[in-house]
C-alpha cells in the first residue's frame, strides 16, 4: 500500500470513529450528531428545578437591575463551581424577606434561559463541527486516489508526488487533530447540564429556607 492510500484509510478510520454508529446514530435520530452522549437539543425546567413553584415574574428576570449580570458570573465555567454557589447563598442572605422567593426564582430562571440557549448553541457548533470532518475526510480521501493514480504514471513527476504526499500528511494530521478535539467538545454540553443543575439546587435549597 502506498503512502497515500495508506492515509486514506487513516482518513476513513478516523472519521468511522469520529460519528455516530448506525445505532447510535438511531438512537439520537439525527445522523449528523458525532457524539456518543445523547442529543437532547433543549432542555425543560422540570428537568432540572426541584423547588417550590416559579410565579410568573421569574419570567422578567432579564428587566431586573441585578439578575442579568449575576446570571453571566454565574454561568461561567471559569467561575469553580464552589464560588459560584457561595455567591447565591451571599445573594440569597442579603435580600429583603418579602423579596427572596421572587428574585430566586427570577435568578434561576435567568440561569436556566442563559445555560440552557449556550448549551443548544455549542450543540450546533458539534453538528457544524462534524460535517466539516466528513466533507475533509471526502477530500483526503479523493487526494489520496489521485495521488496514487499519479505515483502509478510511468512518467510520473516524483518530485511532484512527494510534495502532494506531504500535504495530504499534513492535512490528514489536521483531521486527527480535529477528530481528539471533537471527543472533548462533546463533553461540553453535559458539563453545561451539570453545572446548570448544581446551580438550581444551591437556588432552590435558598428558596425553601425562606417559606
Amino acid at each position: 500500500m502506498g503512502k497515500a492510500a495508506m492515509l486514506r484509510a487513516v482518513a476513513a478510520a478516523l472519521l468511522t470513529g469520529c460519528l455516530a454508529t448506525p445505532s447510535h446514530a438511531a438512537q439520537n435520530q439525527d445522523p449528523d450528531w458525532p457524539c456518543i452522549q445523547r442529543k437532547v437539543p433543549e432542555l425543560s425546567p422540570a428537568q432540572i428545578w426541584n423547588g417550590p413553584e416559579l410565579p410568573a415574574t421569574a419570567a422578567d428576570w432579564s428587566k431586573d437591575t441585578d439578575i442579568p449580570e449575576l446570571v453571566r458570573e454565574l454561568a461561567a465555567r471559569r467561575v469553580p463551581i464552589a464560588k459560584a454557589e457561595k455567591e447565591i447563598r451571599d445573594f440569597a442572605a442579603a435580600l429583603p424577606k418579602d423579596k427572596a422567593g421572587e428574585q430566586l426564582a427570577k435568578l434561576f430562571q435567568g440561569l436556566f434561559d442563559h445555560m440552557n440557549s449556550e448549551r443548544s448553541q455549542v450543540m450546533s457548533g458539534i453538528g457544524r463541527y462534524a460535517r466539516n470532518q466528513v466533507l475533509l475526510a471526502e477530500r483526503l480521501r479523493k487526494e489520496g486516489s489521485e495521488v496514487d493514480a499519479l505515483s502509478a504514471k510511468p512518467d510520473a513527476d516524483h518530485a511532484a508526488v512527494a510534495r502532494l504526499t506531504d500535504r495530504l500528511v499534513f492535512e490528514t494530521r489536521i483531521f486527527e487533530e480535529r477528530v481528539q478535539s471533537l471527543t472533548y467538545v462533546c463533553e461540553v454540553p453535559t458539563l453545561i447540564e451539570q453545572r446548570l443543575y448544581a446551580l438550581a439546587k444551591v437556588v432552590a435549597e435558598e428558596m425553601k429556607k425562606g417559606q
